[in-house]
């Protein structure tokens, strides 16, 4: 049987993703790299938020396309969208063979035997069941890697809908995280990008007290580069984990925490568990503890309660805490959230104008960031030649993959994939920078 999968969404999904496909290869199943001449396509989907939901309405309906013309066989849909819409997916897309639930990743190989056999599957396993440990065919360059240490959440923040899609928080054994780390690094992985929907808590449900900092230390004795962190919870962190950051070279001093915002009223009814005080305490604390610290953060405009006072404060606490990095979103109501019962709502075209007026704040503190760097040299880790750019392309320390663009330099010698080089900062493109391979005289 050929197989292509398409993974849409988060670094858990291509987690996922890359799990159900080593399933598949160890069942005999050929794995193709892209849908025409699959006997079935496999779409592993997201449904947080409505333009994540279009996107994966977007990919079904094109490998539709491509089935209609006799160049796919089946249509599996997997993940999030159709944990969240199980009914609605094969009501309204006949096009769609196949679903299955975000509790039932180990199951590929039996739904895809079913799919061959003609039948329609609709398989959904508990989505509170214990990690399941799993192979993984890596879909990311061979230099770096997701190490997802923990599934689903349970902050049951009043916006969000994933708790209903992922489950409870359920951390892995750490010995199960270690060994999975170890073949990682044997394999060449020289980043390893630390993932869960929330880190910092990771432990607690296994072993009743936090575990992320030890977990940290045995990864750094590992044949690692880099290791980045996402995401943290600002209530979560402790002085443990500061030191760890801040004494181990490896861990980037790369942090990613969402806030969403910064007004107390707003936090208290998303069940946030900050007030604006405490995150100018943390920030403050970060920032001098760690230095030359990056901060990301996630920010939403429109919350229901956010009156233009609470707007006008959410843009001057970033002017004051500078933020390097923001995704910001205007609020969409998720059907099953707490938010969508609120009042108060915000226009959905304001939403849209305060996210663009975030947006701009945020430009200027990047640039203000870009322009701070010139001249700096920075370790950089090539990603290979970018030939609209006639110049190579990398990441720093203060870009993380997919997220945050590149660092573009040029070079003498023949630079390598995935190899490490010293880039002197020389100027900035479109946000994002440019520089020269440094070398320095012997």
């Amino acid at each position: 049987m050929k197989v292509s999968f398409i993974s849409l969404g988060c670094a858990k999904n291509t987690v996922n993703t890359e799990q159900m496909m080593a399933l598949c290869r160890d069942a005999g199943m050929e794995l193709l790299t892209e849908p025409q001449g699959a006997d079935a396509v496999v779409i592993n989907t997201c449904g947080f938020i409505d333009s994540a939901k279009t996107e994966a309405i977007d990919n079904i309906l094109a490998v539709a396309e491509l089935k209609q013309a006799g160049d796919v066989g089946k249509i599996l849909v997997t993940g999030c969208l159709s944990q969240r819409y199980q009914e609605e997916i094969m009501e309204e897309m006949p096009e769609v063979d196949g679903i299955m639930g975000t509790g039932s990743y180990s199951e590929i190989v039996s739904v895809l035997q079913e799919l061959q056999r003609g039948e329609k599957p609709h398989r959904f396993g508990s989505i509170h069941a214990p990690v399941e440990e799993l192979d993984r065919v890596l879909t990311t360059p061979n230099y770096y890697a997701f190490l997802r240490i923990a599934e689903g959440c349970s902050n049951h923040c009043a916006f969000c809908v994933i708790p209903s899609l992922r489950g409870k928080y359920r951390s892995r054994k750490m010995e199960n995280v270690l060994e999975e780390a170890r073949a990682l690094a044997a394999g060449g992985v020289k980043e390893i990008i630390v993932i869960a929907q929330d880190i910092t808590r990771y432990g607690m449900d296994l072993y009743g007290e936090k575990k992320l900092s030890a977990l940290l230390r045995e990864l750094c004795k590992m044949d690692f580069h880099w290791i980045r962190l996402h995401y943290l919870y600002p209530e979560a962190i402790d002085d443990e984990l500061i030191d760890t950051i801040a004494e181990e070279p490896k861990i980037l001093k790369y942090l990613d925490l969402p806030i969403q915002h910064c007004n107390d009223r707003l936090l208290r009814a998303m069940n946030r568990r900050n007030t604006k005080a405490e995150l100018l305490e943390l920030f403050a604390k970060l920032r001098s503890r760690i230095p030359h610290l990056v901060l990301r953060t996630s920010l939403i405009t429109g919350l229901p309660y956010e009156d233009e006072a609470a707007f006008e404060e959410l843009c001057e606490f970033l002017k004051e805490v500078r933020i390097e990095r923001a995704g910001v979103f205007p609020y969409s109501p998720e059907e099953g959230t707490a938010a969508e019962k609120m009042g108060n709502r915000v226009d959905t075209a304001e939403a849209e104008r305060r996210a663009e007026l975030v947006v701009d704040v945020q430009s200027r503190i990047m640039d203000a960031f870009n322009e701070s760097r010139m001249g700096d040299v920075t370790e950089v880790l090539c990603e290979g030649w970018d030939s609209q750019s006639m110049s190579y392309r990398g990441r720093s320390w203060a870009e993380s993959p997919d997220i945050d663009g590149h660092i573009y330099f040029t070079a003498e010698r023949k630079v390598e994939e995935g190899e490490f080089v010293p880039v002197r900062v020389t100027g900035s493109m479109d946000g994002e920078l440019t520089g020269e391979l440094w070398e320095e005289e012997v």
